[in-house]
Formats: C-alpha cells, structure tokens, sequence
C-alpha cells in the first residue's frame, strides 16, 4: 500500500531544518525553531521521527555521475559489472581499489551519521514532551531505537571500530571530535536498540512503511547471526539467539499467512500495490511527487527498454553469476525472476532480446511500460531492506549451526526453493556441512542486489565459487569480474579521508589503506 509517508518524511526534514511550512505545525515563525521550542507538542514527536526515516533514503543518493551511493555494496561482490564506464569512483569499486577518498564510501558515512544525529534528537528531546500519549511516545521512541540501530549496524559492518555517538551534538560537546569506539560496544548498543524497539508496542506489520515488530525481530536475528560470525566470532550461543529470533517471526507467519509469508510470484517484490505487505518486512520509501526511486542505474546501457529510454547500465549481473542459477529455477526465467533478457521497444512496443541478462527485482512496470501498456514515468516502487525469504534463510543457517539440522530448518530451504520451482534433497541426504553451503547457495541467489551478499562475505570470510558451485577463503578469492583477488584490507572499507582530516581522533586509518 502506497501512502504519502514518504511526502511526511521529506516535509518533516525541511521542518527540522527551518524552513517555512507554518500550516504544517501550526508555527507563527518556523523558521526559528530551536530543539528546545521544537520539541513541545506531539506533532513536533512525528515530524521528527519522520525526519529520521527521510534521512534513510541516503542510500539511493546520487554519487556523482551514473551511479548511486547503494552500488556501493553491489560493485565490490563480484556478482555485478557496468556496461557504462563513466564514474571513476564506482570503477574503483568494482576494481577492488578503492580508498578513503572515494565518493560513495564519503557519502555513506556521511548518510548514516546524519540517521544516527536526527535519532539522537528524537530519543533525547521526545520523553521530554507533556501532555503526549504514552503509547505514541513509547512507539516513536522505538522508531528512533530502530532506526539508529539500523545505522550503527550499516557503520559496524563497514568501517569496524567507528565513533558512537548517543547524544545530540552542538559545536561546543565534550565529544564533537569523536574516538572510535570498539565494534563490540557498539554491537552492543545496536542489541539494545533493537531491544528497546522490540518492546515499544508496535504493531507486527505496518502498511504505512514505518517500522513494524516484524521489521526489529528481522533486523535483531540479522545482527545475532553476523554477531555469531567474523569478527566478533561469538558462536553457538549467538546462533541461537539467531535461531529463535528468527522462529518467532516464523511461529508468527505460520499462524498468521495473511500478513507475514512469502509472495506467490516474484513480480509482487516489485509491485508498487504490493510495498509493505506480506514478505516486504521494511523497506525505504518513495512516492514520485514527493522523491521517486533513483536507482535507474539498474537498466540496462543503450536499451530502449523503458518510456524514459536507455540507461546507463551501471549494475548489471555479471554472466558467471547469472549462470550458476540451477536449471528451470524460476529466479532465472525472462520477466519472471530477478532478471530480464529480453524486453519490449521503448517499455510497450515489440519485444526485442537484449543479449545479456539484467536485474528484473526493481523493475517498476507501472512507471517504466510494460506490454501494450505505456509508462507513466512515475517511480514510486520502494527500496527494500528486509524480506521474509531472508528470514526463512536465516534460521535453516542459524539452527543448523546452533542444534544441526531439523524438520523446520529443513521446511525454511525448502519454502525458498519450492517458490523457485526446484527440488530439494531430502532432509536426510544432508550432512551439517552440506546443508550449511546448501542455505549459503539460497542466500547467494535469493538475496542478490539487495546489498545483503557483501556482509554475507564478511561474516563467513567466504565467497561463492561461480566455476564450482563452492566456497572459497575470502582473502585470495578472485573476482571473475576484474579478475582482482580480495585482501584482507577489503574486509573492512576504509575511512573517508577528508573525515580523517577533519577529526584527527579517527586516525589510524583501516589497515592496508593508505593514511
């Protein structure tokens, strides 16, 4: 369901920076809201947690010409190339030797701080208001948890010990030129978020796009599961947690199909009618009037396949990894998976083959033309973060290494593969190993372009094997693509240099980069 929240968080944000829309909240002068004058009404409590979400669509940022801060994660898996060749930065990306002075990893740190310093706001300054409903309070506050949460997690994974910072900042903080803090503790503030976010009173699926109970059990049995990997290497115990995390979501789905489950057909992931619902668990929102999704990237170079034209083919599959998808799986076929080989002349005139497969999951057809039917030009399709495939995926990895395998981790691999059209082995065929690399090949293939496979890359310290279908060590691994080894400096990205320059108190800068 398509709602105007993504209009709210965009119009919120210009609030907070003090801009004019008086109507809105009722203000005399606007533009002269502090943080102590702002937080006074329960209105004031929405138009901030609105603008925490809005900062989230970071991701789909431009950085600089044809490319988005979201390749970012793509570019560096080896299961992506580009047909265009403009942006040194994502070329550096996709070569394996990016530094502290690339784009896309600049503006990522700069995005998820400006998530964790618009949550710091809400959470410091919202307790604050009276009269307000607790129950609303305690729900934006939990937003605010998640939300910050879900930043730190980006942050740990890509940068390891980075700043944590809690409290709002003014010029004149004990701590506005930060230290980096150890990854474990900020771990352990991303636990308590989504803790305190578990228990805030939301409701199990929201249709609005806004944080729902599904979304934090997700994104907690995510963060046990990489916590049970490299490199905190926290084990059994933190697959567990991962395990029934997980199950309660499941237990949920189960007695409830209607709202949690995974969609009958893979063109609903990409179904502006479908956004928020049933296997789409959080997601980032668009609405075209407001900001539409900006990742055209993803269409194919020189292609006359939509309304708006040719693209510039800046993620495309790379062939070897799109031929490591077994035959008749379903995620493979034209039109009907994630990808695409053929397509129809200008979005709805005579279909025409393209000669190479290209990424079909974020395919709007509404906006972009489909047969018979033109496009309206109209992006509205959400950016998703979480699905419930990858929940089924987690606890078949995260129960298998906690208790071996069993009936219900067996049934989740099997749930993704039976929507795929395949046949699984039966349960007994498996070994814990084989069944381990069984779920690994699932997440490979089911989670591709979601910027899942890179953490999957750290967490592991593996990396698919498109020639044998295995698993290699992640240092020494060649990118078929490039045809570069990864390094143990890849298992970390490095720190924007101009931020180093800045702050001192960052330094040293990540290992095998330079200063």
């Amino acid at each position: 369901m398509k709602t105007n929240i993504a209009g709210k968080w965009l119009l919120a944000g210009a609030l907070l920076l003090g801009t004019g829309c008086s109507k809105f909240l009722e203000e005399n002068n606007p533009s002269s809201l502090t943080s102590e004058s702002f937080y006074t009404i329960p209105e004031h409590a929405e138009a901030a947690i609105a603008a925490v979400y809005a900062e989230t669509r970071f991701i789909g940022n431009p950085a600089a010409i044809f490319s988005g801060n979201w390749q970012m994660l793509e570019a560096v898996t080896g299961t992506s190339t580009a047909e265009a060749t403009e942006n040194t930065n994502l070329n550096n990306l996709y070569a394996l030797s990016y530094d502290g002075n690339n784009l896309h990893v600049a503006q990522w740190w700069n995005g998820l701080y400006r998530v964790i310093a618009q949550a710091n706001q809400v959470i410091e300054k919202v307790p604050g208001i009276n009269p307000m409903d607790d129950a609303q309070k305690k729900r934006i506050l939990g937003e605010a948890r998640f939300l910050r949460a879900w930043a730190y997690f980006y942050a740990v994974r890509l940068w390891g010990d980075v700043p944590l910072i809690t409290k709002p900042q003014t010029a004149s903080s004990e701590d506005f030129m930060p230290k980096r803090t150890a990854q474990e503790e900020v771990y352990n503030l991303v636990v308590e978020d989504l803790q305190a976010a578990e228990a805030a009173g939301l409701p199990w699926m929201d249709v609005s796009g806004r944080v729902s109970l599904a979304a934090v059990k997700a994104q907690l049995a995510r963060v046990y599961l990489t916590m049970a990997g490299q490199p905190l290497n926290k084990g059994a115990a933190y697959f567990k947690l991962a395990a029934d995390k997980s199950r309660e979501i499941i237990d949920y789905a189960e007695a409830n199909p209607a709202q949690i489950n995974l969609f009958p057909n893979y063109g609903a992931l990409h179904s502006v009618a479908e956004e928020n619902k049933l296997e789409l668990l959080f997601s980032i929102q668009y609405l075209a009037d407001v900001e539409a999704n900006p990742m055209l990237h993803m269409l194919p170079n020189n292609k006359p396949v939509t309304v708006f034209g040719g693209w510039t083919g800046t993620t495309v599959p790379t062939r070897s990894f799109y031929a490591t998808y077994e035959t008749g799986d379903l995620r493979a076929k034209d039109r009907e998976g994630f990808f695409y080989t053929s397509y129809y002349m200008n979005g709805s005139g005579a279909l025409f083959q393209l000669g190479a497969p290209y990424i079909f999951k974020y395919f709007n057809t509404i906006a972009f033309g489909t047969s018979g039917k033109t496009g309206t030009g109209q992006d509205d399709l959400n950016l998703m973060q979480i699905r419930y495939a990858e929940v089924l995926l987690m606890y078949a990895e995260a129960q298998n290494e906690s208790g071996g395998i069993n009936q219900a981790a067996y049934n989740a691999l099997k749930k993704i593969r039976d929507r795929a059209e395949l046949t699984t082995a039966g349960m007994g065929t498996f070994t814990q190993q084989s069944f381990r690399e069984a779920v690994w090949r699932e997440r490979w293939h089911e989670l591709c372009y979601e910027g899942i496979t890179w953490f999957d890359m750290i967490r592991l310290r593996k990396v698919y094997n498109e020639t044998n279908k295995g698993f290699d060590a992640f240092e020494g691994h060649v990118n078929l693509n490039s045809n570069q080894p990864l390094q143990a400096r890849h298992l970390l990205f490095p720190l924007p240099r101009l931020e180093m320059q800045n702050n001192p108190n960052l330094k040293p800068q990540n290992p095998g980069y330079p200063q």
